[in-house]
């Protein structure tokens, strides 16, 4: 059973690659597809190497919810990807839609990604926001704006960063914010399912970004002296990220992007490296052709820990709470096809994978609460907000 799960979820994440969702709703595959997801009950339990954890249903009927973050007083930001804001509060409710977000590119991957709060938020009240933008005649790319989030309302918010150039196309919009423990932010961008452009630094396509608070770009980034190249860009080689965090205890940050038909990885990124999509990759294309395995001495750089079968990352903390020593200082990556969260021991530039929490939920972002609980969002129609608590 466990074997025939993962098959499905594999062959999902395939053909939801390649085709777009207004071609397999009208034959019928969608209804076929989205019911192998239900046939699988959440489990209100599951047993890990923290012991046995409860699964509580906090939260239900949001609509693709992509990312999240706890405000100072433990209410907990959510997008939905089709272009809204919402908070959930601990009286187990979920507010209207939070006014003042952006107009959202709301085909196939995009919409309204994730959510972050500035580092200095209960100073500035700051939050950010990633978003596949809009642009004439079909095209989109992936945004980064902030506003002030006052009286539970977002006040001017501003587009601090577009990645150039917009392009046509549903998938791959990466998305991840993350703040670096100097104040410097990170976008994880894709290639916008385009392939070549991850190789080329004239645009954003396949790359991650870094730029300061403000959306400016710091003065040592790795290619500001080119004149051919985009400044923004911190590292580039890549598919699609949605999944980044900081490792708290070293400061180095690490992703875990998708591979084609194979080939997930999870990677330590190092300033101005070339990641090698799609000239080498774990995984083979589409079309069954081979893509050529990347090779030692390369000039590009390998990931830490590959997959394949697929674990289709979104989603990343390192965990530090005390509700479950056992995960301390362990990466926590969310799964879509592995359906779960996947647990990677992580010792300065070097990692693997120990264990897997299974959920039986297409797992979109995972964070940790105040309390050190973990709160997962689940990819759906009817999506949920999930939390992982020590049994009484």
């Amino acid at each position: 059973m466990i074997r025939n799960r993962q098959l499905i979820f594999h062959l999902q994440r395939q053909f939801l690659s390649l085709v777009p969702e207004s071609h397999f709703k009208i034959t019928g595959v969608f209804l076929l597809l989205t019911f192998s997801f239900s046939a699988f009950a959440q489990k209100s339990n599951v047993r890990t190497d923290a012991g046995d954890i409860k699964v509580e249903v906090l939260a239900e009927n949001l609509d693709h919810p992509w990312g999240m973050a706890f405000l100072p007083d433990n209410r907990l930001l959510v997008t939905e990807r089709a272009g809204t804001l919402r908070i959930y509060d601990e009286q187990d409710s979920i507010s209207q839609p939070i006014q003042g977000t952006p107009e959202v590119f709301n085909q196939g991957q995009g919409g309204l990604l994730d959510v972050a709060l500035d580092p200095d938020f209960e100073r500035n009240s700051y939050i950010y926001l990633s978003f596949a933008e809009p642009g004439q005649d079909s095209t989109a790319s992936t945004a980064l704006g902030r506003g002030r989030f006052e009286d539970n309302e977002v006040k001017d918010f501003e587009v601090i960063f577009r990645m150039e150039p917009k392009v046509e196309g549903p998938n791959h919009f990466g998305g991840r914010i993350i703040f670096a423990q100097d104040g410097m932010l990170f976008l994880t961008l894709a290639e916008r399912f385009k392939f070549e452009p991850a190789q080329d630094n004239s645009s954003h396509l396949g790359t991650i970004v870094r730029i300061n608070k403000d959306g400016s770009v710091p003065q040592d980034n790795p290619f500001t002296d080119q004149d051919d190249e985009k400044d923004e860009i911190w590292t580039y080689g890549h598919r699609n990220i949605e999944s980044a965090a900081i490792d708290p205890g070293t400061g180095m940050l690490w992703v875990a992007e998708m591979g084609p038909f194979g080939g997930d990885e999870f990677n330590l990124i190092k300033v101005g490296e070339n990641y090698g999509w799609p000239v080498e990759s774990w995984g083979d294309n589409y079309d069954g052709s081979e893509i050529p395995d990347p090779q030692p001495n390369s000039e590009f750089a390998d990931a830490v820990v590959h997959w394949t079968p697929t674990i289709s990352p979104s989603g990343l903390i390192f965990y530090t709470g005390s509700m479950f020593p056992e995960w301390q200082n362990s990466a926590l990556i969310g799964g879509l096809t592995s359906s779960g969260l996947v647990r990677m021991e992580v010792n300065g530039e070097q990692a693997e994978e120990v264990e897997r929490i299974p959920l039986t939920v297409r797992v979109r972002d995972v964070e940790q609460a105040p309390d050190g609980s973990i709160y997962v969002l689940t990819d759906d129609k009817n999506g949920k907000i999930l939390r992982l608590n020590a049994m009484d």
